[in-house]
């Protein structure tokens, strides 16, 4: 597929908007630690590019072309062997996937016997919902089976999507029970509410925002407090991360 504007056009805000690089750096962080730097990490989806900056041992992956993406590939159909990467990083991907579980069998089957994916993701709460549905670009539809493949509109464009995927797969129980029998070698082994304030106050990609750079590292340390409580009710992020055994 050739190269796509909007990965450039994500760069130019990253490098220009200094409130983003402070929350995603967060997320990068935290996904980092939850994978450890025991081999090679995938970074699928890899967007603008900037989780590759934080090990010498990420490997980037995008459906798209860009000059500081190393592999263009599906998530679907992965170019590696069995068993042959320790970490998968994913940023805002599951939900763009016309066949999330497809994609979770792949990775099953690269990944080493302990190897994790660390994932990050729209999550859908009563506050956020509203602010996803009403105010956002991309889709909620909290009515769809999350294991079966996706309608049409996912399908037709990387950057289409239902954010409500993740939400649907890893924190409702019906499907997370579902989702436990149909892969069993994929084990949760963390899953908790990010994002309170900063991220929807950032505007995230958009180059507006309206919290300063100067108040992110207090409102995050305010956040972290907060979130155990209020996380299931005002969160807008999900995290997640998976176990191969």
């Amino acid at each position: 597929m050739s190269a796509d504007t909007r990965l450039q056009d994500h760069r130019t805000v990253w490098d220009i908007k200094p409130v983003l690089r402070e929350i995603y750096g967060d997320y990068h962080k935290f996904i980092l630690v939850a994978l450890g730097e025991n081999g090679p990490i995938l970074d699928i989806g890899a967007g603008s590019g900037h989780f590759r900056s934080m090990s010498d041992q990420v490997i980037s992956l995008d459906i798209l072309s860009a000059p500081w993406v190393d592999v263009v590939g599906d998530a679907e159909a992965l170019p590696f062997a069995d068993a042959s990467i320790s970490g998968i990083a994913m940023l805002d991907v599951l939900h763009h996937l016309p066949s999330p579980m497809s994609f979770l069998n792949e990775a099953k089957r690269v990944l080493k016997p302990g190897g994790r994916i660390a994932m990050i993701e729209p999550g859908i709460t009563p506050l956020s919902w509203l602010f996803f549905h009403f105010l956002h670009q991309e889709d909620v539809d909290m009515s769809v089976d999350p294991m079966a493949d996706q309608p049409p509109i996912v399908a037709d464009d990387p950057f289409a999507s239902n954010q409500g995927l993740p939400t649907l797969l890893f924190a409702r129980d019906r499907h997370r029970k579902r989702f436990a029998a149909a892969l069993p070698e994929l084990s949760i082994t963390q899953r908790r509410w990010l994002s309170l304030w900063a991220y929807p106050l950032s505007g995230g990609f958009k180059r507006w925002s309206l919290i300063p750079a100067v108040s992110v590292a207090p409102i995050l340390a305010v956040e972290k407090i907060m979130l155990p409580i209020l996380g299931p009710l005002m969160g807008f992020r999900l995290a997640v991360v998976l176990e191969r055994s």
